[in-house]
């Protein structure tokens, strides 16, 4: 798997970490930064189709 850099504003990290860790949703910081890119993605996705934006062989 790929890996990247990033910068994020340290608040938004704050926020992140509070769903990370034994009491969080997710396992890590790398497994909620890829829930949350997923999830924008399906609704990009799903605002594109609306508008008929998405091609029908995806």
């Amino acid at each position: 798997m790929p890996k990247i850099s990033v910068e994020i504003p340290q608040e938004l990290l704050d926020d992140l970490d509070d769903h990370v860790g034994d009491d969080g949703k997710f396992v890590n910081r790398s497994d909620a930064i890829r829930a949350s890119i997923r999830k924008t993605l399906d609704m990009l996705d799903e605002i594109d189709d609306r508008h008929g934006r998405l091609d029908e062989e995806e």
